[in-house]
């Protein structure tokens, strides 16, 4: 029997979908109601969840799929079988109905109406049949019904048409979308999927081609599609799906070590340990998981995912769902989510995070929104982990005090504009990698929250100035090409970052309440808002002294940048070990740790600094930078062929950081002999610049950020003397990071 999840104990009793009825009552309820022109809601009113007797089955799921008083279809089948694949879809019926069991005299006239459906179905939508693709097990419970040919052949279409997800192919919308959804309830072990490269099409193909026909006994697939169709909601497969893996998540933790194929072999049959008995207590946890949800990521998809199936349609409008950093909520429930008054206690409520710039937020901001500047995480580390602190202690106080600030659920908010959101992106990026739940972003960023208010926004937005406001002076901002953005990453800003991101949580309690009209005595008392607030005071100071020691330590760094080196009175253990050549004893990288090394990377231009003049420094340094953006030599290259050259050992989807912060779209593919780095064209996004080609030889050494492993330079140079002389650098954000310099630092000892 399938052990399940200990926070049943948390739902309430209505949610068990147990009845009040006395047995028997109720089918004589059910028996009246469908004599007459009843709905789906009056069904479910009846029988709320309950298994079906067989005697009723057909009528009530004729009920529930709209299909009662359907025509025969079948009726306008010629009986020609002539179908290019015919001969294939002949054979897997032929298979399928031998392993059912039935004496040889049924065979037949099942394997006939079972080609006969299949065959008038692909003529009727203009779809080609395809081995595998759950037809064929879905007809399994509708053929145990016994039903004539053309109210199997309507049941069967409505399915589809109403809760099979349209493709259901490798690496679909419908995979991504279910791969979002786990990341946000259980992130672990989305990780750890992830890792071995196992994506949900790899196990879950046959849950959603088939509703689990494919992998359920008929018992459990015809009480869970009892209860199914009674819900009215497609979405279900998706949180049936996902609790099917969190009830295992412990035995999955524990395969950490098994090969690929072990680990998605058990992922494949872990329906397979559900009983008829757990489905009620199996559906009951979907639903909770489904409220603990935003609502706007099943409503957004819901018409891109579901509907009717036909050949020849256009492609799937959700493709943008794979290139989602986490799960999308739309500025509508965000708004309409701080504004409800009592909300159901297992519902969403979002904690709005800004990771704008300080002086963006400033100039206009929702009054529930924690500022959180993006540009700290990069600049100034330390202020930045003391202002997560920060939110996370606010957080929490704001749930004790019921605001309509406060919520479990993190949303972060960007500006909209892709350049500034790239800093947004690393930030919920490194929320996600410390596993945390509940993990969203808002859809279009602040650029959406400003369109939306329209004219209201001087009454529905903190502090907005539309002299400073750069949505309000569109013509003063310039986008895209890596050009900078007005307000963005300039000194100022970045002066002002640790101080916004503990202003705003001074404030923004207080002004979720008044705006929304809370009064002291709902759910709460005045006292505990007044001492809410005088702990985000009190944070406020203690945030501005420790960014104030951040920046005594890099300013006393860059005045004394030999201070952290061995022999120094201010060692430490933080610093980075620079290669010489007594660690190669003579040899480039022979039988000497690899050249990656994890230390606290500080500001690279200074290891220039220290390498060369800073005149020169400054001249090589525009160079660079230009030759990069602007070269009319550089070579354009189309990038599926480039990764598929003879040549390319690997590639990895990357972004290349600049100094200045910018970052872009760009892969890094290594060779026996170099490293090669694409930019992706803005223009077009199947072509891309080639920006960097270095011999391999000429790395001496590789860094990663301590607090940002995935941060990673490459720092090329020749040894002189005892030093190594630094002639140029190129910084990477790689996911995955220690795979890239595992493998560039093995060919580097190859060579050696």
């Amino acid at each position: 029997m399938l052990q399940l999840l200990p926070v049943l104990c948390k739902l309430p009793p209505c949610a068990l979908l147990h009845g009040t009825m006395e047995d028997g009552l109720w089918l004589i309820e059910l028996e009246s109601a469908l004599q007459d022109d009843c709905t789906v809601d009056d069904i479910y009113a009846i029988c709320h969840g309950k298994t079906l007797p067989e005697a009723l089955r057909l009528d009530v799921w004729q009920v529930c799929l709209g299909v009662r008083n359907k025509p025969d279809q079948l009726a306008q089948f010629n009986e020609i079988y002539d179908l290019p694949f015919q001969a294939l879809l002949r054979s897997d019926c032929e298979e399928f109905v031998s392993k059912l069991g039935n004496e040889d005299e049924d065979k037949v006239s099942v394997v006939c109406d079972l080609e006969s459906i299949l065959t008038f179905y692909c003529k009727n939508r203009n779809l080609v049949y395809e081995p595998n693709n759950g037809w064929v097990e879905l007809m399994l419970p509708l053929l145990s019904l016994k039903l004539i040919r053309s109210d199997t052949y309507n049941l069967f279409e409505a399915i589809r048409d109403t809760y099979i997800p349209k493709g259901c192919g490798k690496n679909g919308t419908v995979f991504n979308v279910f791969r979002l959804l786990l990341l946000y309830h259980d992130p672990e072990l989305c990780t750890i999927l992830d890792t071995k490269r196992i994506t949900p099409d790899c196990y879950a193909m046959g849950w959603f081609q088939t509703l689990f026909a494919s992998t359920c006994t008929l018992p459990v697939v015809l009480s869970m599609w009892d209860l199914y169709f009674q819900q009215s909601d497609p979405f279900l497969v998706f949180f049936l799906s996902l609790i099917v893996l969190i009830n295992q998540r412990d035995q999955i933790l524990a395969m950490k070590a098994s090969t690929k194929e072990e680990l998605i072999g058990f992922l494949v049959n872990m329906p397979c340990n559900i009983e008829a008995d757990d489905v009620l207590d199996f559906c009951s946890l979907a639903q909770y998981y489904s409220v603990k949800t935003p609502a706007s990521f099943k409503r957004d998809l819901l018409q891109v995912l579901f509907g009717a199936q036909r050949g020849g349609s256009s492609k799937s409008e959700g493709s943008v769902v794979s290139q989602a950093l986490c799960l999308p909520v739309s500025v509508n429930e965000l708004i309409e989510n701080a504004s409800i008054q009592n909300p159901h206690p297992e519902a969403v409520r979002f904690f709005l995070v800004d990771c704008r710039p300080a002086e963006q937020y400033n100039s206009g901001h929702l009054s529930t929104a924690f500022h959180l500047d993006s540009n700290l995480m990069l600049q100034e580390p330390e202020a930045f982990q003391t202002a997560v602190q920060g939110l996370l202690r606010s957080q929490r106080n704001a749930i004790d005090a019921n605001s309509n600030a406060g919520g479990e659920h993190l949303c972060f908010l960007g500006s909209g504009r892709l350049e500034e959101d790239q800093y947004t992106h690393m930030v919920v990026a490194s929320f996600l990698q410390k596993n945390t739940k509940y993990v969203s972003l808002l859809t279009g960023g602040y650029e959406a929250i400003h369109e939306y208010f329209g004219e209201g926004m001087v009454d529905s937005l903190e502090d907005h100035d539309p002299l400073k406001c750069l949505l309000c002076n569109k013509e003063q901002l310039r986008y895209g090409g890596g050009k900078a953005i007005a307000n963005n990453n300039n000194p100022k800003a970045l002066n002002s970052g640790a101080n916004s991101a503990n202003s705003s949580a001074t404030n923004s309690l207080k002004r979720g309440n008044q705006r929304s009209g809370h009064t002291a005595n709902n759910n709460g008392t005045a006292g505990d808002r007044k001492s809410t607030i005088d702990l985000f005071s009190k944070l406020s100071l203690a945030m501005k002294t420790k960014s104030a020691e951040v920046k005594e330590k890099l300013i006393d760094y860059i005045s004394n940048p030999n201070a952290n080196e061995p022999g120094s009175s201010r060692t430490g253990n933080g610093g980075e070990k620079h290669v010489s050549r007594n660690d190669r004893n003579g040899k480039r990288y022979r039988n000497v740790p690899p050249v990656f090394s994890i230390g606290e990377d500080q500001e690279d231009e200074d290891e220039l600094n220290s390498a060369a003049s800073e005149s020169s420094l400054v001249v090589r340094g525009a160079k660079t930078n230009s030759q990069k953006q602007s070269d009319p030599t550089e070579e354009i290259v189309s990038i599926q062929s480039f990764l598929k050259g003879p040549d390319v050992i690997r590639y990895f989807k990357c972004q290349e950081v600049h100094l200045n912060g910018y970052m872009y779209d760009s892969y890094l593919l290594v060779t026996a002999k170099h490293m090669i780095v694409l930019r992706e064209l803005e223009t077009r996004r199947d072509r891309a610049r080639i920006i960097v080609r270095r011999q391999l030889q000429s790395i001496v050494k590789i860094t990663a950020k301590k607090r940002h492993r995935d941060l990673i330079t490459f720092k090329y140079g020749y040894p002189e003397e005892e030093n190594l002389v630094i002639t140029d650098m190129d910084r990477f954000l790689i996911p995955n990071a220690s795979e890239v310099t595992d493998l560039i630092s093995r060919h580097i000892v190859k060579q050696t």
